[in-house]
């Protein structure tokens, strides 16, 4: 009866800033005091690094974070392995091409993991070394440098539909390597966390399925094809979050462990636990059980990606903030994925923000991406220094 009473003023709540505080600028303060706020600083795609000399790579690094900082940014989100290469020096992945080419160090050498933590540090903000586990190519003519993992062991990998490679989430040996890659970043690196995005198997491509039948034959021990490739993802979430419990007791330093879903879990239609949506579910396309993980206490954190306007048909931003708010294991913390663009577009800056304080179970809010914050894009930093004062 508590819980549905919960439910009930959460939903009144909901009702209320949707009708009240639409499109209304922010007011000062206007967010709880202990509120995370983090904003994601992705690198994949991101050309102009390999283009800027190490000085000017430096350069701007420290006015993206001076910029976050004062718009009320606490926490990074630093993207150091866009896909099975690295933004940090590491002995067993190659250099990433969006920092320099075919796999080589940057010259002058530097390593910006390194730097990041230091200055994320020296800012008072916290530094999360943000990871896409499965992604190993993003084009479909791209070639892998010499030593990469791809080239030793290509029996490990599929090419799926979308024409990209990815590590077959099937075969343990890959789940013991990403292991190994997340614990050399958090035994060499001073972070306060390791970050998963909202890719696991990856997005569907409409009729063709994930090419992994001879995983499958090989380990599925005739189990349904689904529930072995959500047990994978598990078991994957269970292994980094144990590996990183034993890193941080060596160091003497917690080192968090979050992952950022898909807005949607299931939708009603496939789940009565589900919401009240019509769209792509992490559990049923990208084969990840959020709830799962924060139940079983493998994450320190979730951030569903809730980008949607407060008036989106298929997928209301209100329906799903409270969905999460109510399903979410307390034990777990939630904060809230926004989209900068789609918010400010859509003047409902002020009523995401109110609601996401509102409700106790939310703890706090993280953008994406940072350089639109740092851009000013719509006046959002702006409102954002008001928010967070």
């Amino acid at each position: 009866m508590k819980k549905i009473a919960g439910i009930l003023v959460a939903m009144l709540v909901v009702a209320v800033w949707s009708t009240a505080y639409a499109g209304e600028p922010p007011t000062a303060g206007s967010v709880r005091c202990d509120e995370f706020s983090g904003a994601w600083m992705q690198t994949v795609y991101q050309t102009d690094y390999a283009s800027r000399t190490t000085e000017q790579n430096k350069r701007y690094l420290r006015d993206q974070l001076d910029r976050l900082r004062r718009a009320g940014i606490t926490a990074v989100l630093f993207q150091v392995r866009p896909s099975a290469d690295a933004f940090y020096d590491s002995k067993l992945e190659p250099w990433s091409r969006f920092l320099s080419k075919d796999g080589r160090a940057p010259k002058p050498y530097w390593d910006p993991l390194e730097f990041m933590v230091e200055e994320a540090h020296a800012r008072g903000m916290e530094l999360h070394a943000w990871i896409n586990p499965y992604r190993v190519s993003t084009s479909k003519k791209q070639r892998l440098p010499k030593g990469h993992i791809y080239h030793r062991h290509p029996e490990r990998f599929v090419r799926y539909a979308d024409g990209l490679i990815y590590f077959d989430p099937g075969i343990p040996e890959n789940r013991k390597w990403i292991v190994e890659v997340v614990s050399d970043i958090a035994s060499r690196y001073d972070i306060d966390g390791v970050h998963f995005d909202d890719y696991f198997y990856p997005y569907p491509v409409a009729g063709k399925d994930f090419p992994d039948a001879a995983s499958y034959k090989k380990y599925g021990k005739k189990k349904n094809k689904a529930a072995w490739r959500r047990e994978n993802v598990d078991k994957l979430i269970a292994d980094i979050h144990g590996a990183l419990r034993k890193i941080g007791e060596k160091k003497h330093h917690y080192i968090e462990f979050g992952v950022s879903p898909f807005g949607i879990w299931r939708n009603k239609a496939s789940d009565p636990r589900g919401s009240e949506t019509s769209g792509l579910q992490n559990y049923d396309d990208l084969y990840a059980d959020p709830l799962l993980w924060a139940e079983k206490g493998w994450v320190d954190y979730l951030i569903p990606q809730i980008y949607w306007e407060n008036t989106h048909k298929r997928a209301p931003y209100t329906e799903l903030i409270l969905w999460w708010a109510t399903n979410v294991d307390p034990r777990c913390k939630l904060y809230i994925g926004q989209d900068v663009e789609r918010t400010m577009k859509s003047r409902e800056l002020r009523l995401k923000t109110q609601l996401a304080t509102d409700l106790d179970a939310v703890k706090g809010n993280c953008w994406w991406p940072a350089g639109t914050i740092t851009a000013n894009t719509l006046g959002v930093a702006d409102s954002l220094r008001v928010i967070y004062r």
